[in-house]
């Protein structure tokens, strides 16, 4: 028989407990039966019994926890997860140092900072790099981080205005059968960006800098034959460029300028047998200094917890 091992993790109030608990038990219960450890409450402590591999690695989840709603942050499933995630891998209070980096505060108030620590190095290598490539699966921030960095240089007038684009691939569907002007068939693939301006900076800010043209959204044809100085550009869904749309964006890169190019080369949609701009363009310039490449993984995925089910499930198909 297996000895019990016990361990405690103080905490410095009741409201730590309710948040750590979660409604119903959630996040607890989350913990409990992702290390096989009993968690119960003791005054304002919390004790583990179980296996003492996994009690430590209880304790450190929980004390992350309980550090991380003390520097004024909300718990979620989300956080119990990433926690859980971090602790199982050996990393030393990864919450904790996510938790101190504040991108940016968004219209309702909200403050918006990375979730993991992949997504904290996917920051950091926006503000060290001119050109960055963002590779990952759904769900991970590419697009949406990439637009709060964007916003930020314009706040910070680093920048004087933002360009977002996408290649208006067909996944199923085909553009001439689509209903109403040119504007209108390409409207749909470019919504992901206008729900990320919303969400960061209102409704009614987005229509005001779209208005005065300090940010452009526009497929990536549109970009041909243009230079782009002083300007923070996107290109998102890169995977479904060709070589040769990749070189024609890159090389519109003019003087004060930075590009983000995002995509999830698990998720191509171009011809059988065309190869996608964002394989060849990471192929081709990984030895360029200035350029930075960051990967983000399954483990940096902030959406339903399912999402991370399915595409792992994904994974192992192929």
């Amino acid at each position: 028989m297996t000895e019990k091992f016990e361990a405690r993790v103080e905490l410095d109030d009741i409201g730590a407990a309710a948040e750590i608990f979660g409604k119903h038990d959630e996040h607890l219960v989350q913990v409990e039966r992702t290390l096989g450890v009993q968690v119960v409450a003791r005054g304002h402590a919390l004790a583990i019994t179980g296996e003492q591999e996994k009690v430590e690695q209880a304790k450190e989840i929980l004390t992350q926890l309980n550090n991380f709603y003390q520097a004024g942050n909300h718990i979620t499933a989300q956080e119990v997860g990433y926690a859980i995630k971090s602790a199982q891998g050996g990393l030393k209070n990864a919450l904790e140092s996510i938790a101190r980096e504040v991108a940016m505060i968004s219209a309702r108030g909200k403050q918006i900072k990375p979730k993991t620590i992949g997504q904290q190095k996917y920051v950091e290598a926006i503000k060290n790099n001119d050109i960055v490539f963002a590779v990952g699966p759904a769900g991970t921030g590419k697009t949406y981080l990439a637009v709060v960095m964007a916003i930020k240089a314009l706040r910070g007038k680093q920048v004087g205005r933002l360009v977002l684009t996408r290649p208006a691939v067909e996944a199923g569907e085909k553009l001439g059968f689509l209903p109403g002007d040119l504007q209108d068939k390409v409207d749909p693939y470019l919504r992901p960006f206008y729900d990320s301006l919303y969400d960061i900076l209102g409704v009614e800010n987005t229509q005001k800098y779209l208005e005065r043209h300090i940010i452009e959204i526009a497929p990536l044809a549109y970009m041909r034959g243009r230079t782009l100085e002083d300007s923070f550009i996107i290109l998102d869904e890169a995977q479904n460029t060709t070589p040769e749309q990749m070189k024609m964006f890159l090389t519109r890169l003019g003087f004060g300028s930075k590009a983000v190019i995002t995509g999830d080369i698990t998720q191509i949609d171009l011809p059988k047998g065309q190869v996608s701009g964002l394989v060849n363009a990471v192929k081709v310039l990984k030895e360029i200094k200035g350029l930075g490449i960051h990967v983000l993984t399954g483990d940096d995925i902030v959406r339903h917890p399912l999402v991370e089910e399915i595409i792992r499930a994904y994974e192992r198909e192929q």
